[in-house]
């Protein structure tokens, strides 16, 4: 895989470290942020390849910025409880997939996924 970078913010912090751990061995550099600001900021400065965002710490309207702010960006979305209303809604948002916050292996791999279907519709 080339060169990618991946900016995630979590509002769990245990849960952010296990996604920084699991996501390294994949990708190029691991951002991980604490607050919307500094996502944006850090998705732009590190031309990141996907976003992985606690639906907890972001709206649904930001989420809808975001894909919109960032187009080609894929952004994967976690959760701590299975809903599938919110899920949905997320979907509809601009996430490309939503995953359980406890499942980094789900994770990685909704991230690994849509970078190479993004990189494929980019080539």
């Amino acid at each position: 895989m080339q060169a990618s970078s991946v900016v995630l913010l979590q509002g769990d912090s245990r849960v952010a470290q296990a996604l920084v751990n699991c996501l390294c061995a994949s990708f190029h550099s691991v951002h991980a942020v604490r607050s919307l600001g500094e996502l944006r900021a850090s998705i732009a400065k590190h031309r990141a390849k996907v976003v992985v965002l606690d639906i907890e710490t972001a709206s649904l309207s930001e989420v809808e910025k975001l894909s919109h702010d960032f187009p080609g960006v894929p952004i994967v979305c976690t959760h701590r409880l299975a809903d599938e209303e919110m899920w949905t809604a997320a979907l509809s948002a601009g996430a490309v997939d939503i995953c359980p916050s406890s499942d980094t292996g789900a994770i990685l791999t909704a991230a690994l996924r849509n970078v190479a279907m993004s990189q494929g519709y980019a080539a």
